[in-house]
């Protein structure tokens, strides 16, 4: 096991918000990082790559009087030929030098090199040793540990195994994702080699997110068995809300064959996934209640400080 790497980064807690679909924006970003926390969004959450740029500026300007090494936000791009708009969300990426990428579906050299080019950090999402193989030979900087729990694309590994598995071909910083909702878990993660805590789920639920107060309330509502682990919405096995299923008439434990071209089910006209069937990952069964970012990482904080003394009890 290495040392912790922090990439220079001076924050409250090693812990990263997850950019999540059509809920993370500059508020949740914005919050994240004054309360010491780094922020991620996706860019594909704007409708434009000028309108990325514009999230980007407005969260700079909302920390501009943060130390540089403490006002630490990310962008998630999808690398992927779906994504029409990658060529034009790097070259403004490069432009505003986001400090952290977040890349998913590719691991791409050339764009981890435009990264590298002004001193930004690329973290990638991986769910497996094959994958991870693939994004350190591309150069990054970072990997994502994508668990078993997690909201969304999630992997079916162990969170403890997979450190294990991926720490003995990698040395730099290792980022855990997987079913964390407070501090004591954070501080689980990074006694089993992490090095940052990737928490998604937990920040759906607070007053800065952009997700409908019945998504919020659903989350704060929901158990581990209410999750549904399933490609049949997006096409890619993830993780969602049973209950966010069945309000668009749909049985959780008895959903419809997929179509075998697109390999997602018929949910109807009006139905979307992530819009209307909501993801969430096993952290619900710790996210009873909704805060400002704030309060919940200061909470996180002095969960965190609790587990360290009780590890240092041992």
């Amino acid at each position: 096991m290495t040392g912790l790497h922090t990439c220079g980064w001076k924050l409250a807690l090693p812990v990263i918000a997850a950019p999540m679909f059509l809920v993370s924006g500059p508020k949740l970003v914005s919050a994240c990082v004054r309360a010491g926390v780094i922020g991620t969004f996706p860019a594909l959450n704007q409708r434009t790559t000028e309108g990325y740029v514009e999230w980007v500026r407005e969260i700079r300007a909302a920390n501009a009087d943060l130390p540089p090494d403490s006002a630490i936000f990310g962008v998630n791009l999808i690398v992927h030929p779906s994504n029409t708009r990658l060529e034009a969300d790097v070259r403004a990426t490069v432009q505003e030098q986001v400090p952290l990428v977040i890349t998913s579906l590719g691991a791409v050299p050339m764009i981890v090199e435009a990264i590298h080019s002004y001193g930004g950090k690329v973290f990638h999402d991986v769910t497996n040793r094959r994958h991870a193989e693939k994004a350190i030979a591309a150069g990054v900087d970072g990997l994502i540990l994508v668990a078993a729990g997690a909201g969304g694309h999630a992997g079916t590994a162990n969170p403890f195994a997979l450190i294990a598995e991926i720490r003995r071909i990698f040395d730099g910083p290792i980022i855990l994702s997987g079913a964390m909702s407070n501090g004591a878990q954070v501080a689980a993660a990074i006694a089993a080699g992490a090095d940052f805590a990737y928490m998604g789920t937990r920040f759906i639920a607070t007053e800065e997110s952009n997700a409908v107060a019945g998504y919020r309330e659903m989350i704060t509502q929901s158990s581990i068995s209410d999750i549904v682990y399933t490609p049949a919405v997006s096409g890619i096995p993830a993780n969602f809300l049973g209950p966010s299923l069945r309000s668009i008439g749909l049985d959780p434990k008895n959903l419809p064959e997929v179509d075998p071209k697109t390999h997602k089910i018929d949910m109807g006209a009006e139905a979307k996934a992530w819009r209307d069937v909501w993801s969430a990952g096993h952290g619900v069964a710790d996210t009873k209640d909704i805060l400002p970012v704030s309060d919940l990482v200061a909470r996180m904080k002095r969960e965190f400080d609790e587990a360290r003394r009780r590890l240092a009890k041992v």
